[in-house]
């Protein structure tokens, strides 16, 4: 009898990955998007400022001359595939499936948020908050919060859809200050939950350590964590993440393969804020 999945089995398969990864990539959501890119250039818009004018009566308008640009960036085309002896019956196991499901939907969303991460630190922005703000050699703390935010209020960046992406050492030492914890400063109930959600205007997205790099760290410690506005980053897809199950004879396993083509670039840096914390 010749091996193989039914139609039914590998539909349901995708179907389930798209829905995984969803839920998996933590910062896709906090930036700006373009799906559906045709070819491997994908050309975000960016407009520059203009000033009113006093209209005099009688006299022509005067026009704003704000000036356009593009920022362009590449897609690249990526996998997550995985071997399975699983899928050697017709009739294959649920929680296995289930298993091989969340491998690549996590795989998909650690990659997408990557590029994210990959793009905020290739922004080279001039907002920077120094591991000494607060406290001398310091990790995270209202203090750099509080700086960042000045940063971004001082270049008049649109103070809904502020986001920050931090580790979990950073998001610990945030959580030992009163400001944060304590229901006379702020309504979060961050020691019930363990978490943080939303601070000084900041949609909180906290990171571990990731095999793709995840968020930077030097050898004395300083960990680079970013603070930025959605439409300060760009995502772009050109390929939606889908799987594809074919069997390899060679390997008497079935390839599952998930494809995705995407990229993100920095739009605009002045909405990116860097803050170096140092770990202990």
């Amino acid at each position: 009898m010749a091996i193989g999945l039914s139609n039914a089995f590998v539909t349901l398969f995708d179907a389930e990955v798209k829905q995984a990864y969803q839920g998996k990539a933590e910062l896709v959501g906090a930036v700006r998007q373009r799906r559906g890119v045709e070819g491997s250039v994908v050309k975000f818009p960016k407009v520059g400022k203009g000033v009113a004018t006093l209209r005099i009566p009688q006299t022509d308008v005067t026009p704003l001359n704000a000036t356009w640009s593009q920022v362009t960036a590449t897609l690249a085309d990526w996998n997550a595939a995985e071997y399975s002896d699983i899928f050697m019956q017709q009739k294959v196991n649920f929680d296995e499936r289930q298993e091989l499901v969340q491998l690549v939907a996590n795989a998909i969303g650690r990659r997408q948020d990557q590029m994210i991460l990959d793009a905020l630190a290739a922004s080279s922005t001039s907002l920077t908050v120094s591991n000494d703000i607060g406290t001398t050699d310091s990790n995270l703390n209202v203090a750099k919060l509080r700086e960042a935010k000045r940063l971004l209020d001082k270049n008049n960046v649109p103070p809904m859809d502020r986001h920050i992406v931090l580790h979990g050492n950073g998001l610990a030492s945030l959580l030992s200050e009163t400001a944060v914890t304590s229901s006379d400063f702020n309504t979060v109930k961050a020691l019930v939950a363990g978490e943080i959600n939303t601070f000084l205007g900041f949609t909180f997205h906290v990171l571990g350590d990731r095999s793709e790099g995840g968020l930077a760290i030097d050898g004395s410690l300083d960990r680079t964590m970013f603070a930025f506005h959605k439409d300060a980053v760009g995502y772009a897809e050109g390929i939606a993440p889908r799987t594809e199950i074919n069997y390899v004879p060679e390997k008497t396993s079935f390839l599952v393969n998930a494809i995705f083509s995407a990229t993100a670039t920095t739009i605009d840096a002045e909405g990116i804020v860097q803050l170096t914390c140092r770990e202990t």
